[in-house]
């Protein structure tokens, strides 16, 4: 049982150490700011999250108790990194583009980042 236990532990570190590799390569290779942030926020997230079910795994079978630390950093985890990619994205295209640049939502109302879309695009 300790050999399987260890070999599915070692698969999830693998599979983590790849995924958090890629990540940063991704942070550093990438150019442009919208790019970069999809990077960290994907690839790394699945790498952080490999390691600590990774973690969970070991003292579960290996040592024979359950780790809640973990489950609740995985969780923490999970659940925050796409809330902050989006208001670091929703940040970005407030700060970089102008409301004549996006496209019209066909709708009533403009996007939810500008007051109000352009006088001349609004369809009614």
């Amino acid at each position: 049982m300790d050999f399987w236990a260890e070999l599915v532990i070692a698969f999830f570190l693998v599979v983590s150490g790849i995924f958090g590799f890629v990540g940063s390569f991704g942070l550093i290779k990438l150019r442009e700011t919208m790019q970069r942030l999809h990077a960290p926020t994907k690839a790394t997230t699945l790498g952080v999250g490999g390691v600590l079910i990774a973690s969970m795994l070991y003292f579960l079978l290996i040592e024979g108790s359950f780790s809640f630390h973990e489950l609740l950093i995985t969780l923490f985890l999970f659940l925050t990194a796409p809330i902050v990619a989006h208001f670091i994205a929703k940040t970005f295209i407030q700060a970089n583009i102008r409301p004549s640049d996006v496209p019209p939502t066909g709708r009533e109302h403009g996007w939810s980042m500008y007051d109000d879309p352009p006088s001349d695009r609004r369809e009614e």
